[in-house]
């Protein structure tokens, strides 16, 4: 069928597309298969994501796990539906509760950990299995967890990426408790090829599957995690896990040479690629090579500049002090557009819009259902 089809990659790849009436598409290819094995048995593509989300949890440790976030958008066939399941702060947290525990720095400022207790949010991706499941999902959810569970039980190899990713983490993560037991079971990072088992998570994931996602926020699993806190003076509480729901949301868009481009608004992330791409609709992108030294650099430019104004107005929409729409404003991002040298790089800093926005993995099946989740 490809060699029917007129089609062309402008980006240097010996790949042919491959058609078919499902897909799923991320990093590592036991996920993927995980996802189309659930298409295989009937469902479709929310199924696919959620059983390939969880196999990325077993075989990329590295970049995620049971305590991490989630968002995703859904076309259901019919319209765009956004999840953010971001975990909230413990209840707790406060400036008064981070400058008594950490003290401030010279300039006043309140100190806060990078690593530890203190610095976790309450884990969201576990409810947003959940919250996806029971709105899209087709086939029992033990189902989508059996194929993490068998990889995590029977091992598996170490991608070169992944092992020099965990062998980069080790010198800072592993005087965090617990992290050496589970993630050093030679004292050291499993090495390219070295087969790594994960049975604890496996356990987890089954006890899940038998006893449903509340069990990770209201049950033994969370009372497990509550436990291992307070031995560890943190400020999570058992009312933190089993308060938490994700937030079905709106989509934020910008239109990018004819097309609607939509991302999870704010606290995401994702409204930095749509300032860039807003960015480059002022570079006339499509006058440079595809992947050409000038293609790169200028978006590269465009990312670092978006990316200052996300790490400066980004955090909790009821908190931001500029609006998503704001950020996106086509002409605030001209004039971020024209900061861009084209011979150089450049140190860029926040602008000043005006006042009055880990993993990743696809898939999509024959009825039109289409997913994308990070």
């Amino acid at each position: 069928m490809s060699s029917s089809f007129n089609w062309h990659n402008p980006y240097p790849t010996v790949r042919m597309p491959v058609f078919g009436r499902n897909i799923c598409s991320t990093s590592h290819p036991y996920a993927a298969q995980a996802g189309l094995k659930m298409m295989q048995q009937g469902g479709n593509a929310i199924d696919a994501a959620i059983a390939a989300a969880a196999a990325l949890m077993i075989v990329e440790p590295v970049s995620n796990g049971l305590g991490s976030d989630c968002f995703a958008i859904v076309w259901d066939g019919h319209e765009l539906h956004g999840l953010n399941a971001s975990g909230v702060s413990p209840a707790d947290w406060s400036l008064d509760y981070f400058a008594t525990k950490y003290g401030r720095d010279a300039q006043g400022f309140v100190n806060r950990p990078m690593r530890g207790w203190d610095s976790i949010t309450v884990p969201g991706a576990i409810a947003g299995w959940d919250t996806l499941h029971q709105r899209f999902g087709s086939l029992p959810l033990a189902d989508l967890l059996q194929p993490a569970i068998e990889i995590a039980e029977r091992g598996h190899a170490v991608a070169p990426i992944v092992a020099h990713k965990w062998a980069a983490a080790v010198n800072e993560l592993s005087p965090q408790p617990g992290f050496a037991k589970a993630f050093m079971p030679h004292g050291r990072a499993p090495h390219t090829g070295e087969m790594f088992y994960f049975q604890e998570a496996a356990n987890a994931l089954k006890q899940i599957a038998q006893k449903g996602i509340r069990d990770f926020y209201e049950g033994e699993i969370a009372s497990s995690i509550i436990r291992f806190a307070q031995e560890h003076q943190a400020a999570l509480k058992a009312s933190d896990l089993a308060n938490y729901r994700p937030d079905w949301v709106g989509t934020i868009s910008t239109r990018v040479q004819g097309y609607d481009v939509h991302e999870i608004p704010p606290n995401g992330q994702g409204i930095g690629a749509l300032m860039a791409m807003g960015i480059l609709e002022n570079l006339n992108l499509g006058q440079y090579p595809v992947d050409g030294i000038e293609s790169q650099h200028v978006q590269i430019e465009a990312m670092k500049l978006a990316f200052a104004d996300i790490y400066r107005y980004v955090a909790d929409p009821r908190s931001m002090v500029v609006s998503p729409a704001q950020m996106l404003n086509p002409k605030y991002l001209a004039k971020r557009a024209e900061q861009i040298d084209l011979q150089r790089a450049t140190q860029f800093t926040f602008g000043m819009p005006n006042t009055g926005g880990t993993i990743y993995l696809s898939a999509a099946d024959e009825e039109g259902r289409m997913i994308s989740f990070i």
